[in-house]
């Protein structure tokens, strides 16, 4: 007679659980988020990485169509 007890308890914590809403602080919310962009926009870092230039190495290692090599690797 036990088990019908211990799971009406268990379905009640249940849906305590389910439904339970705890209060939102937004104005918190809102300032910790601002506080996240204003890190994010400030980095030291530029966006897109700046590529070398290579045009010098171009000439020295082009390679025509007949000079590649056939040479399976593996």
């Amino acid at each position: 007679m036990g088990r019908g007890r211990q799971k009406a308890k268990a379905t009640k914590q249940a849906r305590d659980i389910k439904y339970y809403s705890p209060n939102t602080d937004y104005t918190a919310l809102q300032r910790e988020l601002g506080a996240t962009e204003r890190r994010a926009t400030s980095s030291r870092y530029p966006e897109t990485p700046v590529e070398p230039d290579y045009s010098a190495y171009e000439d020295k290692y082009a390679q025509d169509d007949d000079e590649v090599d056939s040479r399976q690797i593996g």
